[in-house]
């Protein structure tokens, strides 16, 4: 098989941990990640499609190296990506004949992948470039075998056959956007773009020009004519996050985008016409929110379309040590990192615990278990969960009072070192009393 190979220089671990797992959603794409500029010109040998060039890296900046690259590779398209918000630079690079130059925000991994769909685009006929049904292996990107996953599963499956608009709803940290660009990357619009807007995230004076764009001088600061968001996932599909946040006003305009298929920008008259696929989340009751008069119920309507609700992790049974495997072979990989394991105690302090955080809290708990641990076991000590609102984290078990008794009991037992009398003081109960419910629940 042929790979679409993607080269990123950038020393930032956490972001181009971010870059590289955005772009290899793609099962056509090799991602590679270079620390700095002299280990990617080591390996330039092996002919990357495209490059990413973080501007600032530890023994080099992008301009110098992207002079390095064209002696070699004097075709490949080349990507900038800088922290600095500085014209110049931009322009200096832009001359030099770089493909694009983005400034490092929360959008930049949907930017950097809309470029590479073009610069493959662009490059190889759109019949190599077009996937098979069912070659994008959806167990790849959502991990776990729980009946609950497996309905998912069948749902991605379904909404992606068909070009009906998507409602994505589940508790913060569920995996909404990847089950969004799942969607997309199964649907016959994968060689188009994928734009993400994540709606709370931007202020509402300025998500209007983000979504439907501008025209020069349509207000104040508008130095030049804007592409809304919309216009940028023309053939492709949109991702709405947090949907639920969506004003009133804007709520109005979005409806009508639905119902015409088409966008007008902010001091202009002239629509655009569009061919977007929609797709939202929300961790909001959205039927509640019209109940209260937050949300308009036509657009409600429209926007419900093909709904696909997203379990919590404390309802997938087993998949939370499938999911703690996994994040840990991944980050041990990255780091360089051998024989990592969960030691059985570990194992079940992480069952005992609910994750309001979701899976993307039990990926920030493994990655950093596995920096703590000191040898290859990762031991109870090295798993450090979120104290904060411990009593509601603990009333998400949903026992029964016999149940919670038990694990109260359990907890004050290891905390004394199975010293009954002074367990029982605590708990201010006889120790008889003690002994005897430990007898009986075998404690």
């Amino acid at each position: 098989m042929s790979f679409f190979k993607i080269f990123i220089a950038e020393d930032e671990k956490v972001y181009s941990s971010v870059l590289h797992y955005h772009l290899s959603l793609n099962p056509d794409y090799e991602v590679t990640v270079f620390k700095d500029g002299k280990s990617l010109m080591d390996n330039i040998h092996k002919k990357p499609d495209v490059i990413s060039l973080d501007y600032s890296l530890p023994d080099t900046n992008a301009l110098k190296l992207f002079k390095q690259i064209r002696l070699v590779m004097p075709d490949v398209p080349i990507i900038v990506i800088s922290g600095q918000q500085d014209m110049q630079v931009a322009i200096e690079i832009l001359k030099e004949g770089a493909y694009d130059y983005f400034i490092k925000n929360e959008d930049t991994k949907n930017k950097l992948w809309n470029a590479v769909v073009s610069i493959r685009s662009a490059h190889k006929p759109v019949e190599n470039i077009t996937k098979k049904e069912g070659k994008f292996d959806l167990t790849k990107v959502l991990i776990g075998s729980s009946a609950v996953m497996q309905k998912v599963v069948n749902l991605i499956e379904k909404a992606a056959s068909t070009q009906i608009n998507v409602s994505i709803t589940g508790e913060t940290g569920t995996g909404k956007e990847v089950v969004a660009k799942a969607i997309h990357l199964k649907s016959n619009r994968n060689t188009g773009p994928y734009v993400a807007v994540n709606v709370a995230a931007i202020p509402s004076e300025l998500l209007e020009s983000e979504l439907f764009g501008h025209e020069k001088g349509a207000f104040t600061g508008a130095l030049a004519k804007r592409t809304g968001k919309f216009e940028e996932a023309h053939k492709g599909t949109m991702f709405l996050d947090e949907i639920g946040e969506l004003n009133f006003n804007l709520q109005a305009k979005l409806l009508r985008v639905l119902q015409e298929r088409e966008v007008v920008r902010i001091g202009s008259n002239a629509p655009t016409k569009i061919d977007v696929r929609i797709i939202t989340a929300t961790h909001k009751n959205l039927a509640e929110e019209v109940k209260k008069g937050n949300f308009r119920e036509d657009l409600y309507y429209r926007l419900q379309g093909f709904p696909i609700p997203l379990p919590p992790l404390r309802d997938r049974g087993n998949d939370l040590l499938i999911l703690a495997n996994h994040f840990l072979k991944e980050f041990c990989e990255e780091n360089k990192l051998t024989g990592k394991v969960l030691t059985p105690i570990a194992k079940d302090k992480l069952k005992q615990y609910p994750f309001p955080g979701n899976v993307r809290e039990l990926k920030s708990v493994i990655e950093l278990s596995a920096v703590l641990s000191e040898g290859n076991n990762i031991d109870t000590d090295d798993i450090v969960l979120n104290s904060y609102n411990l009593v509601e984290d603990f009333l998400a078990f949903e026992m029964t009072l016999e149940g919670y008794n038990q694990k109260i009991i359990q907890y004050f037992l290891k905390k004394y070192d199975n010293n009954v009398v002074l367990t029982a003081q605590k708990l201010g109960v006889g120790k008889t009393t003690l002994y005897r419910m430990i007898q009986e629940k075998k404690l």
